[in-house]
Parts: structure tokens; C-alpha cells; sequence
């Protein structure tokens, strides 16, 4: 009987020293899944902070491009306003100088004439300007748009 209880002691033995290693190769081959997944969490987190850095940088130059722009628009503004209150009051002491209705109409008219197509020309000037803005402004926004599109185009496939 003691032989038969050697063997079966040897065959437990036998059996849990078989799980042990089973139960390790277990634990070993999910340990290896978990730190591939955590490598691939970690490299995804890196991608995604260099996008979104680069994000906010075109951000950061979109802004810079507008608040400059702002800037050129608002001098060319003040240009325009001074050179527009020059011309008034030199024409109002020239209405003051004037000897005849006749006189007085058409130093209106030339002076009415001379106000409009400064402004038609200077909103001109200022069209031109603000769409040169926009598309200065919205190239570095677009450039990130298509960039990140096809990062997270290659993610998904």
C-alpha cells in the first residue's frame, strides 16, 4: 500500500507541477499580451501629443498671421481716415473761399466725386487685404486638417 501511496503522491505531484508550469506559461503569455498592448497605448498616447502639439502650433501661427493682419488693417484704416479728414477741411476752407454759387456746386461735386472713389478704392485695398489674411489664417489650419485626417486614416486601417 505504501507503494501505491508513493504513486499516487508522485502522480499528484506529477499533476500540479504540470499545472504550475501550465498556470505559469499562462500567466507569462498574458503578461507579454498585456505589455504589448500597453506599448502600443503608449506609442498611440506619444502620436496623439506630437498631433495635437502640432495642432496647436498651426493654431498658435494662424493666430499670429491674424492679429497681424488686424494690425495692417487697422493702419491702413487710420491712413485712410487721416488723408479723408485732410481733404475735408482743406475742402471747407476752400467752400469758405468760394465768390459764386456756380463755384461753390462744383467744388462740391469735384470734392464729392474725389470721396467716393477714394473710398471705392480703399475698400478695395481692404478686400484684397482681408482675403490675403484668410488664406494666409487658414493654410496652416488646413495643412493640420489633412495631416491629422491621414494620421487617424492610418490608425483605423
Amino acid at each position: 500500500m505504501s507503494d501505491q501511496i508513493t504513486a499516487v503522491t508522485k502522480s499528484v505531484e506529477d499533476a500540479i507541477a504540470t499545472a504550475k508550469q501550465n498556470l505559469e506559461g499562462l500567466v507569462k503569455a498574458q503578461q507579454e499580451q498585456i505589455e504589448k498592448a500597453s506599448a502600443q497605448v503608449l506609442k498611440g498616447y506619444d502620436e496623439l501629443t506630437v498631433l495635437t502639439k502640432q495642432n496647436v502650433d498651426a493654431f498658435v501661427k494662424s493666430g499670429t498671421v491674424v492679429a497681424k493682419g488686424a494690425e495692417e488693417a487697422g493702419k491702413q484704416v487710420a491712413a485712410f481716415t487721416q488723408s479723408s479728414l485732410e481733404k475735408s477741411v482743406s475742402n471747407a476752407k476752400a467752400l469758405l473761399a468760394v465768390k459764386t454759387i456756380q463755384e461753390l456746386i462744383e467744388l462740391q461735386n469735384a470734392y464729392t466725386k474725389a470721396s467716393i472713389d477714394a473710398l471705392v478704392s480703399e475698400s478695395t485695398k481692404m478686400q484684397e487685404l482681408t482675403v490675403k489674411i484668410a488664406n494666409e489664417a487658414l493654410a496652416p489650419l488646413s495643412a493640420r486638417v489633412n495631416a491629422t485626417v491621414e494620421v487617424m486614416s492610418k490608425k483605423a486601417a
